[in-house]
């Protein structure tokens, strides 16, 4: 059993000075670990930045692009602005109405010049009326978006179809604009979907959402935000050492991925130079403070909680084959915090 106190770096001469030390501490997998990760997981919050991104549906507001159908009802002296289609009119011309320039004005009869940008056609069609009644008594103002050119959002990543899409008056929920796009590709990971509004990066984990009672669907677009749908790939777990098929092993569609479910898609132990009670993961190993967990596979109940030890993306699971010096040579290969050879842990035999 190893010593979960601490491997020591001694900068390759196995000199014990105090100054040449570092410690990365080993913990062992068992019983009251996955309880207490369990409880962790459970006890979590949402983080503040994904609880902001729910709110009620937005109104949409006009901007430069949109155009705008207006309507004065019993004056057809105003006719002749609306540009109606006529029968040489052709399917490919643009859009009837009044577009709204690239300072966000239009321009009406009797109304003058307008700025509407960033105003929703209730706001728009109460001025217009206040502007209008100097010249007619009470008039009867509707005002609508004929064609919605302004506002787009952008889904990119494991999507069937990537691409922007126009936002319009019906409201663009998270879930709405992935359907659109297609839905999920089969190597999309729901558990890190970005959405990236105003240069902030929020992670999303759809799966998650729903299993605290929240609806993606909640989440409204807004213009100018990206979704980013990552690949399973990206979150791929690394199995090394005895067993018979090293690979990257990627997680299940929500992201999930267990220690058993990683040995099992790596062939499993080699049965020939595998040392079972040598099984560890390394986690965090670019930082400076990497973690090392130990299970000793000999266990009975090693596969239990194997089952039952969820794996985090670019995890290093490592079969070692007996001896303390090939695992200690594998540590200062994949822990770059650590320059010099590790000692001071013991395995029980």
């Amino acid at each position: 059993m190893i010593t979960p106190a601490a491997i020591q770096d001694t900068g390759g001469d196995f000199s014990t000075e105090a100054s040449q030390q570092k410690t990365v501490p080993i913990t062992d997998i068992n019983l009251a670990l996955l309880r207490k990760m369990n409880a962790d997981q459970m006890s979590a919050t949402l983080q503040p930045a994904t609880l902001a991104l729910f709110g009620k549906p937005p109104v949409y507001r006009v901007g430069p692009g949109d155009v705008l159908q207006i309507v004065v009802w019993d004056h057809p002296e105003l006719a002749a602005a609306l540009g109606q289609p006529t029968q040489n009119s052709r399917s490919s011309d643009a859009t009837a109405g009044f577009l709204i320039d690239e300072n966000g004005n239009v321009q009406f009869p009797y109304a003058g010049n307008m700025h509407v940008a960033g105003k929703d056609t209730a706001a728009i069609q109460k001025d217009l009326y206040s502007r209008l009644s100097k010249v007619y008594q009470k008039p009867e103002v509707t005002v609508r978006v004929a064609s919605f050119r302004n506002a787009q959002v952008y889904v990119d990543g494991e999507v069937r179809t990537s691409g922007a899409q126009s936002l319009n008056d019906i409201p663009m929920s998270l879930t709405m604009a992935i359907n659109q796009a297609g839905g999920f590709n089969a190597t999309a990971d729901r558990s890190r979907v970005e959405l990236v509004r105003n240069g902030v990066v929020n992670q999303i984990n759809v799966d998650d959402l729903i299993k605290r009672g929240r609806n993606p669907s909640e989440i409204y677009l807004q213009p100018g935000d990206l979704v980013r749908v990552a690949a399973r790939e990206d979150s791929g777990v690394y199995v090394m050492g005895e067993v018979n098929k090293p690979a990257t092993v990627q997680p299940m569609r929500n992201g999930s991925l267990t220690l058993s479910q990683a040995i099992s898609d790596s062939g499993s132990f080699d049965s020939n130079t595998a040392a079972a009670r040598q099984l560890f993961v390394i986690r965090n190993s670019t930082s400076e403070s990497p973690q090392i967990y130990h299970l000793d596979a000999t266990s009975p109940v090693a596969m239990v909680l194997a089952n039952q030890f969820e794996l985090q993306p670019k995890d290093i699971v490592y079969v070692g084959q007996g001896g303390l010096v090939r695992f200690n040579r594998v540590l200062n290969l994949l822990l770059p915090a650590i320059n010099a050879a590790v000692t001071g842990a013991i395995l029980a035999k």
